[in-house]
This record gives structure tokens, sequence and C-alpha cells, in this order.
């Protein structure tokens, strides 16, 4: 697709970081809580073998682990449920174009009522919705997002239902089996570390896209792993 990696939009110049002080707090009771985390899209297997693929972002990661949230009545979850294994492929700020494409969409047909009142339709072919490519996995069934950088392979290892049972949602306990990552984010030397200085997720902050600015400072931390 010749407006797969579109040019990123212009954003308005950056403002200086405000600095709270005691007096700058009031209460606040949000929508969401989306505070900014990487945006995944989720390839699953449907019942009948085709593909879905879903953009999500509330996700976080610890050792070989991640952990996605998703609502419980979403096709993807149900697609977790029985087939048990995804990819969790991570694209790049260049991706933009391609993962909001994907907004508003449903696997499942027809649409259910509560997506019919958010204005989802149903696509059954998500990767040509978006103009991306599929690609075969080396472990689970689902494909690859070819043009996103890094791509996870994945087990389910459990469900969690989350802030009661009226909530409709769930905390997804996935087990990393491989990891497959674009050579041009490598760091020289260093054969399985990721160069976060040539590696720029997509970040979705209060469900705007954005993406990483420069390094702030040098971390202690990334000098002992």
């Amino acid at each position: 697709m010749d407006d797969l990696h579109d040019p990123v939009p212009t954003a308005p110049p950056r403002q200086p970081a405000h600095r709270s002080t005691s007096r700058d707090h009031q209460d606040l009771d949000p929508s969401i809580l989306y505070l900014g985390t990487p945006v995944l899209l989720v390839s699953t297997r449907n019942g009948d073998g085709s593909v879905n693929l879903a953009p999500i972002s509330s996700a976080w990661w610890l050792d070989k682990t991640a952990v996605i949230g998703m609502g419980t009545r979403s096709h993807t979850v149900a697609n977790l449920r029985r087939e048990g294994e995804c990819v969790l492929n991570l694209p790049s700020v260049d991706l933009v174009s391609a993962v909001d494409r994907l907004a508003l969409t449903t696997g499942t047909s027809p649409v259910p009522e509560h997506k019919q009142a958010m204005n989802f339709r149903h696509v059954r072919d998500k990767f040509g919705e978006a103009g991306l490519t599929p690609m075969r996995s080396r472990v689970v069934s689902p494909p690859r997002v070819a043009e996103c950088p890094v791509q996870l392979e994945g087990k389910v290892e459990a469900i969690h239902p989350i802030a009661g049972p009226r909530s409709h949602a769930a905390a997804i306990e996935i087990s990393i089996v491989r990891t497959h990552v674009d050579k041009a984010i490598l760091k020289p030397g260093h054969r399985h570390h990721i160069d976060p200085d040539k590696w720029r997720p997509l970040i979705m902050s209060f469900l705007e896209f954005y993406g990483l600015g420069d390094r702030l400072h040098p971390s202690r931390l990334g000098e002992v792993f």
C-alpha cells in the first residue's frame, strides 16, 4: 500500500513540562484512565479459521509475561478463550494511519447493540482494511503483522475478570513464546537488545495518538540490564 507508512501528522510545539506544587491538584473523575501506554495490534484466529486483528492500548509486561486489558464482550476475547493464543504486534509511529483505520470496527457479525451505539461496523478482513500484511508465525497459529517492528507470539495463561461482574472487563495473562524484532532497531553489538533511540512505539494517551520524544536522562537501571 502506497499510503501504509503515512507521514506522521505534525504536532503542535511541545510545551515546557509543568512541575506541580501542593496547590495545583484537584479531585477528578475522568471517564477513562488512558495515561499513556503502547498501542498493540492483537491478531487471533476466528472460529472459522480466518483472522481477526484488533487495536488495543492497555498492556504491560513483566519478564516474559504480558498482561492486556480488554472488554470481555469483544470478538478478540472470544477468540482468546477458544484458541488460547495470539500475536501482540507493536506498531511504530509511522503506522498510525493504518492503526486508526481499524478504529470502530469489529469482527463480530451482526454488530452487538452496545457497539452499534458507538457506530462500530463489521469488517471481516481487518488486515485488508488497515492495509497491513499477514506474516506466518513460528509457534502460534495467528499471523504476525509484517509491518510491525516488534511481534510477540503468545499463549493465554489466564483470563482474570476485574472490577466486578458488571464491568465486562478482564486482565488477560499471556506468556510470550517467541519474540521477533526488526534488525533496524537493534542495538549494535547487543544481539538481544532493542535500541530505544531507534524504536519509536505508537503511544495512546487519553484516546489520542502520540510518539516518544528524545531520551531525557541517562538511566542507572539501564546500565545493569
